[in-house]
């Protein structure tokens, strides 16, 4: 992720300073290039008998490779772990991370909705009682290909990639593995994800619903989709979160009406007046904190500076508070570059000549096509009737809850449910609004990613959703 000024993290990057916050049935020859089926034993194949270090559980886990592109040798990795009881009457859910180039294994697997973590040492796994495989299947796909254990065998690609063909291959991805694990055909179907897969996950819902428009019956049953902190309209979203700095008194009075009158967010360049009015909040007034949670503690452990000092450019401070390890990220890169790990997961087959990392630099410095505003794709599929929620961790200053709200009013939705404090746990979880063809809701004291920072109140929300019921009252 990026901040305006470039800073990458988990889940945002800057193309330029003013997009900064977004910073056949299955021989399926048109998309795909050649005419290939799966083995019907590869499932089987992909099961996962157990990952080292991990506790025993009831659930089977899968994971392993789908080509999406024969000719430039494209393959992208998944995981799939099932639900924890009836497997076989919950919907599957598909969760992407961000970016562009951040692994959904590293964030979302491993720190956030997935059923394990991993210990600092990167020697064990232990259960995350909070997973959202407790409510549905969940399928974590490292996209695009140079994400993660996804690989290319067409060096150009890792420079040339962007939006479209990350959702075009997410779209073959899906048929495809479908193909292979057809006991997930016509099941219910969502999409779910944060922070710069607010432009990955609608992208994709778009992709299947006009895949799906020739059939009466798909065999991938998109029913809606649930995105966090997500990068939805880089002119609203710039303007939002300016001022989430200045109300949370990140920056100064005069820093904020130099940004405000210096940018305007709407070109690929700003003016150089723009650029040294956020070089002087970034680097003078922020501070040596956590721009995704800046309320919790950074973390400054040796690996951390190894891969993120040329991120974040600035000084981190290692300790634990409030229940939260800001390190989570290094154990992963720990856990996942062990080669008896690699080969439980059966990844890295083809032997990628370089470590297994949360995130990829290289896409992120050389990504091509954005879209500048999701709204006009958000509309398509609000008309197509899709159930679509949307969600904010309100101590995030990367992709603000004030992003968001600028963006998402600019919809024009009616309201059909005033807004209102939701609980879990007896306990004010956050707000929420509901219009007609969207839910927003705030989750409170998380930072950018919601089921990190408060677990509980993210599983609270996903339940809802996936009923297609409003957030308790109470």
């Amino acid at each position: 992720m990026e901040t305006i000024l470039g800073k990458k993290k988990k889940g945002v990057s800057s193309l330029s300073l003013s997009s900064a916050f977004f910073f056949c049935p299955f021989f399926f020859c048109g998309l795909v290039g050649t005419c290939r089926a799966n083995s019907p034993n590869q499932q089987q194949l992909d099961r996962i008998t157990a990952l080292p270090g991990q506790p025993l559980v009831s659930f089977k886990q899968f994971s392993g490779y789908v080509t999406v592109n024969e000719q430039h040798g494209r393959s992208l990795f998944y995981w799939l772990t099932e639900a924890v009881t009836d497997a076989d009457g919950k919907p599957l859910v598909l969760w992407l991370n961000g970016g562009p180039g951040c692994s959904s294994i590293a964030y979302g697997a491993s720190e956030e909705i997935g059923p394990f973590r991993v210990n600092k040492t990167g020697s064990f796994l232990y259960l995350n009682k909070h997973s959202w495989n407790r409510e549905a299947n969940i399928l974590f796909l490292e996209s695009p290909a140079g994400v993660g254990f996804s690989y290319t065998n067409t060096s150009s690609d890792l420079k040339d990639s962007g939006d479209e063909r990350t959702a075009q291959d997410a779209l073959i991805f899906m048929i495809e593995w479908m193909s292979r694990f057809p006991q997930y055909k016509y099941r219910d179907f969502y999409i779910t994800g944060e922070s710069y897969a607010g432009h990955y996950v609608p992208q994709l819902a778009k992709k299947i619903h006009d895949y799906n428009r020739p059939s009466k019956k798909p065999i991938i049953d998109l029913k809606g989709f649930l995105v966090g902190n997500a990068v939805t309209d880089n002119h609203y979203d710039s303007i939002g979160t300016v001022t989430y700095w200045w109300s949370h008194s990140m920056i100064s009075d005069t820093t904020y009406r130099s940004i405000i009158s210096h940018c305007n967010f709407t070109h690929v360049d700003n003016s150089p007046g723009c650029e040294k009015a956020l070089e002087y909040a970034m680097s003078h007034e922020f501070g040596d904190i956590d721009q995704y949670s800046i309320y919790t503690p950074t973390c400054s452990s040796s690996s951390a500076n190894a891969t993120r000092h040329h991120r974040l450019k600035k000084t981190l401070i290692r300790r634990r508070a409030n229940g939260h390890d800001p390190c989570t990220e290094n154990y992963a890169e720990k856990y996942y570059n062990r080669p008896d790990v690699q080969k439980a997961m059966h990844a890295n087959l083809t032997v990628i000549p370089y470590k297994w990392t949360a995130c990829s630099d290289v896409l992120i410095k050389h990504w091509k096509d954005t879209q500048f505003s999701m709204l006009h794709t958000y509309k398509e599929l609000i008309a197509a009737g899709l159930r679509i929620w949307v969600f904010s961790g309100d101590t995030d200053s990367v992709v603000p809850v004030t992003a968001t709200r600028f963006s998402l009013s600019h919809l024009g939705l009616s309201v059909k449910t005033r807004w209102y404090p939701w609980y879990s746990d007896g306990q004010v979880g956050g707000w929420t609004e509901v219009y007609h063809g969207l839910t927003f809701a705030t989750v409170r004291g998380a930072g950018h990613e919601v089921p990190l920072f408060q677990p509980r109140r993210a599983l609270q929300l996903f339940k809802s959703f996936l009923a297609g019921h409003e957030l308790p009252k109470s």
